[in-house]
């Protein structure tokens, strides 16, 4: 739900409580932004009132998607007409101690009405399945930056510092699902253990639970802390018992434990023998010796076995991963409320008065400025996620990256970023990229300081600086090429260390096979100045590109499909067509394929707190295959133990990123130009849809000045969207 609230209100209504006067408490999360609401019903208050707070609560906030965890909430919600309904199961709730005997019909209900079910794990899902035909599987995630913290040797909590060692642990909740005669065995097998258990005590009575100097009850702990009681354990326990509680459950601690790099004993749970099958750091046993002589080979490892398999499982595991599922597939069920068939992606004649195709920079300023003109506007991207290239996430580690290469913002117009600014906060930062040349790492683009120490020349200002590169630069007689710009420029030596090899890497062409324009972006400097950009604005966006995107796209009037092509969208239902892909896909190729060079990814996550001493550092030298590796952090701010990098392999197949600038590329896109301006009902926009290449700001500022020619007056309208978060209290 954090991340829902990221881009919209989302308000987390908990059971209610007995009160003097009957009112809803709410408290804003200030790390999340989630509303925490709990109903109050004063004595002898029951559904009737809970929903009139409900009803109070919702009024003038438009239309919301209710998410339930537990269909008991739905006596009091189930007048409201929801603008979607999903059911999340995450328990098999009716076998659960001292659980509502109507529960199962009212799930049955629930199912009924919902128009997405999720399961939280493996079991339940095929246990469900055939209930419902728009159901999927989502077995719990791992805030894996936040265990990961145990890594780093927090200090002892002081209920813990005075526990001898060795100490197995557990946190959780403390239920009916515990094998409690399990802990106790385990206590009195090996009473040199310590076992410490971490948790609230929930439908179980104190008497139930086994006393011995060797168990340590401590009780419930905040979120944040559990990291440093993680940290100074030595094995990590899943006592659970098997019965009918546990028969569907899909068990959250064993990535937690394995984010904090500590082995986990577990009894044979369904969905915990399935899912970590060939996990050795995961001891899966039945039985109390089997499970005392699991933990004693678990105690005698010196670090934790198949740690690259631990990782690779981890990376599966992102909650934003997860988010970005769910969250594609509440919003296609939005558009089809009370539908059966998801795959279904025909929109109904009346479902907008545009279609956007591209859910990028070009695409998602101007759905936004059309929506805020009072038109409805349906987006359409075939990635399945908006932002374009600017994409950016949390990889396992929790390291904010971008997906498709560093996005550096800087503009010189203050409109640009005036505009973007309602959409994100931001934090300075001057981009700088070094080169390795002849084993130094020198500044890029070249300026003094790299001249200096090139060439071991003392150039004390920049008239020494100026006159160097004079001396340096061969006189060409027309400059048309990349290589001609270069050598006119700076000469041959420089050309050669800095420009050549990465330039035909890049492109795929010698330099004298492409426009002046390619390195003539870079300028050379004679003075000390090592940022890359001498933008008057140079930024990023506080809390990343997908953010800001999600804010952007987040209005009453634009609906956004992704993993959709807009082949698959009738054209005849919208009045007008923005397209910002390929302008020769558009035509189907017709003259031929406009030619682009493609990148490949290469994304690493390291052990260690910074990798690079500056944001970028570019390889030039053809004898190395990628030209660049960037370093994440540097960009993003973000604090963390361990680091992201990311080099580019230049390809001439894949997803188009560069227009090849040269005299034949542009007389061919003069023809696509053409046929484009004569399309009637569509505009063509953006770095693909122009075919050149463009700065992120750029893109801004084309679509910016398009929409106020096609439509000329614009206006602020609707609210953002509202998720309503109905649920149980939470039992950890």
């Amino acid at each position: 739900m954090s991340r829902f609230a990221r881009a919209r209100d989302v308000y987390f209504i908990e059971e209610p409580v007995s009160g003097s006067e009957s009112t809803i408490r709410i408290e804003t999360c200030a790390r999340t932004g989630v509303r925490i609401c709990v109903p109050v019903l004063a004595q002898g208050e029951g559904d009737a009132t809970m929903r009139r707070l409900i009803d109070g609560l919702l009024s003038g906030k438009g239309d919301a998607v209710a998410w339930y965890y537990t269909p008991a909430m739905r006596s009091w919600s189930a007048h409201i007409r929801w603008k979607a309904l999903a059911y999340d199961i995450m328990d098999e709730l009716s076998a659960f101690r001292f659980a509502r005997t109507d529960l199962p019909e009212l799930e049955r209900r629930l199912i009924a009405e919902a128009d997405v079910v999720f399961t939280g794990g493996r079991s339940l899902y095929e246990a469900k399945k055939q209930l419902h035909a728009n159901i999927h599987c989502f077995p719990s995630g791992v805030d894996r930056a936040h265990f990961a913290q145990a890594l780093a040797g927090l200090p002892d909590p002081a209920d813990q510092a005075e526990i001898m060692r060795p100490r197995l642990g557990y946190f959780g909740v403390i239920d009916e699902r515990l094998d409690l005669d399990l802990v106790r065995a385990l206590a009195e097998a090996r009473p040199d253990w310590q076992i410490v258990m971490i948790g609230p005590v929930v439908k179980v009575r104190e008497e139930e639970l086994p006393r011995a100097e060797n168990i340590h009850w401590l009780g419930g702990r905040d979120y944040k802390t559990l990291p440093s009681y993680l940290s100074n354990w030595d094995l990590a326990l899943m006592p659970f018992a098997l019965n009918e509680a546990t028969r569907f459950i899909s068990p959250t601690k064993a990535p937690e434990y394995l984010a904090g790099g500590k082995p986990v004993v577990s009894t044979p749970v369904a969905d915990v023998v399935t899912r970590y099958e060939g996990i050795e750091a995961v001891e899966v046993v039945e039985g109390h010796d089997a499970f005392v002589a699991a933990c004693e080979r678990a105690l005698s490892w010196k670090s934790l076995p198949d740690q690259a398999k631990v990782d690779q499982l981890l990376d599966t595991m992102s909650w934003d991963g997860i988010h970005a599922a769910m969250a594609a597939l509440l919003h296609r069920a939005t558009q089809r409320h009370g539908a059966a068939a998801p795959a279904l992606r025909v929109v109904s004649a009346k479902s907008a008065d545009y279609l956007v195709v591209g859910a990028g920079f070009a695409g998602a300023v101007m759905a936004e400025r059309i929506a805020s003109a009072g038109h409805r506007v349906l987006v359409v991207d075939r990635r399945d996620h908006i932002a374009g290239n600017a994409y950016d996430h949390q990889d396992g580690a929790g390291i904010l990256i971008h997906k498709y290469g560093p996005h550096i913002f800087h503009t010189n117009s203050d409109e640009v970023l005036a505009y973007l600014s309602r959409f994100t906060q931001w934090r300075p930062y001057e981009h700088r990229v070094l080169a390795e040349v002849e084993g130094q790492l020198l500044p890029m683009p070249i300026n003094r300081t790299t001249l200096s120490r090139l060439f071991d020349k003392d150039l004390p200002d920049d008239t020494a600086a100026e006159a160097f590169l004079k001396s340096l630069a061969e006189p060409v007689g027309e400059v048309k090429t990349a290589k001609d710009f270069v050598i006119s420029a700076v000469g041959r030596r420089l050309y050669e260390l800095f420009f050549e090899g990465y330039t035909r890497k890049q492109w795929g062409l010698d330099p004298s096979q492409l426009d002046r324009s390619v390195t003539a972006r870079v300028p050379t400097r004679t003075n000390t100045d090592d940022r890359y950009f001498t933008d008057k604005h140079q930024c990023m966006p506080l809390h990343g590109y997908t953010r800001m995107f999600e804010n952007m796209l987040d209005h009453r009037n634009i609906t956004v499909m992704t993993g959709v092509d807009f082949r698959e969208v009738p054209r005849a239902n919208f009045g007008h067509v923005v397209y910002t892909g390929p302008v020769d896909a558009y035509f189907d190729h017709r003259f031929g394929r406009l030619p682009y060079r493609s990148l490949r990814f290469e994304h690493e996550t390291v052990d260690r707190e910074w990798a690079l001493p500056v944001g970028t550092v570019n390889q030039p030298s053809a004898d190395v295959p990628f030209t660049r590796t960037t370093e994440f952090k540097h960009l993003t701010g973000q604090q963390h133990r361990m680091s992201s990098l990311c080099r580019e392999f230049p390809m001439g197949e894949g997803d188009p990123y560069y227009p090849i600038p040269n005299p034949e590329n542009a007389a061919l896109y003069k023809r696509y130009e053409a046929l484009a301006d004569a399309e009637k009902g569509v505009t063509f926009l953006g770095r693909l849809g122009t075919y050149r290449y463009m700065n992120m700001d750029q893109v801004v500022g084309q679509a910016l000045a398009t929409a106020r020619r096609l439509i000329p007056a614009t206006r602020d309208a609707g609210a953002p969207r509202t998720v309503i978060q109905v649920a149980a209290p939470q039992k950890a």
